[in-house]
């Protein structure tokens, strides 16, 4: 239904609608604001991905235990996953605002001399909305990573020892490559997720200031339900749906590749 509307003028004001062809296709090209959301969308894609997959691996390394607290651990570590997108976005906002927590505690600790606007300076804004969702993507690759932690044979780390490898030689020979597999995983879903966030945005920043922080799936709700432009909105999906499915099979051609190069 999205692909045909996105050939047609269809508006939910108008009883009925044109087929246009590819005329919403021909706007998109000259749409400054869709080629803004669609530049920091995958900015904000690359970024998150790459931190949230670097802090997954370092959390799962530390909890790759047995004992009960490290199971405990484990259980807050995933929280951020679990907790609606929507929950996410109003406390880090509570945290984040002027008055917020964040800038009581630098302040109060002589940090900065006065409150930071993390969510009304454009580059600030982009710089917290990245670590939110970084946060919130760690618990996700903490568990991806921790279960493939738990699956290398540890004979493989004796064997290593007595050949002479130290801890950093193990964990670049024999950790990073056994986790291969997970990482083909964690970053791909990572990508998606990202590419069509909207909920923690929204929430946040609401796309501003000045558009600094609006997605490509926060574009497309507003020009389907602020501009009534349900056409050109279907055919803007039409395009974030192929990208994001040429970058997600890129992505994981060039990992498995990789699994068996190593």
């Amino acid at each position: 239904m999205s692909l045909r509307s996105s050939f047609t003028d269809e508006n939910p004001l108008k009883a009925g609608s044109n087929w246009i062809g590819l005329a919403n296709y021909r706007e998109m090209l000259h749409d400054t604001q869709l080629r803004d959301s669609v530049v920091y969308t995958l900015a904000l894609a690359i970024g998150v991905t790459a931190v949230a997959n670097v802090i997954g691996l370092l959390f799962a390394m530390l909890l790759d235990r047995t004992d009960l607290s490290y199971r405990v651990l484990r259980t807050i570590a995933f929280l951020p996953q679990v907790i609606s997108g929507v929950i996410v976005g109003f406390v880090w906002k509570t945290i984040l605002t002027q008055d917020g927590l964040l800038n009581s505690v630098l302040t109060r600790s002589h940090l900065v001399s006065h409150p930071v606007d993390w969510l009304g300076t454009p580059h600030l804004a982009q710089v917290s909305v990245g670590v939110v969702v970084a946060w919130v993507l760690s618990g996700f690759t903490t568990v991806v990573y921790l279960a493939a932690l738990q699956n290398i044979p540890r004979e493989l780390y004796d064997a290593g020892s007595i050949d002479g490898a130290n801890a950093r030689q193990q964990f670049r020979m024999i950790t990073l490559r056994m986790v291969a597999p997970a990482t083909t995983i964690s970053v791909t879903i990572s990508l998606i997720t990202v590419l069509k966030l909207y909920d923690v945005i929204q929430v946040l920043t609401s796309g501003g200031p000045a558009n600094a922080t609006q997605s490509t799936a926060q574009y497309i709700v507003k020009t389907a339900f602020s501009s009534d432009r349900f056409g050109y909105a279907s055919a803007i999906a039409m395009f974030l749906l192929a990208l994001s499915a040429v970058i997600a099979l890129s992505v994981t051609s060039l990992l498995r590749r990789r699994e068996v190069d190593l």
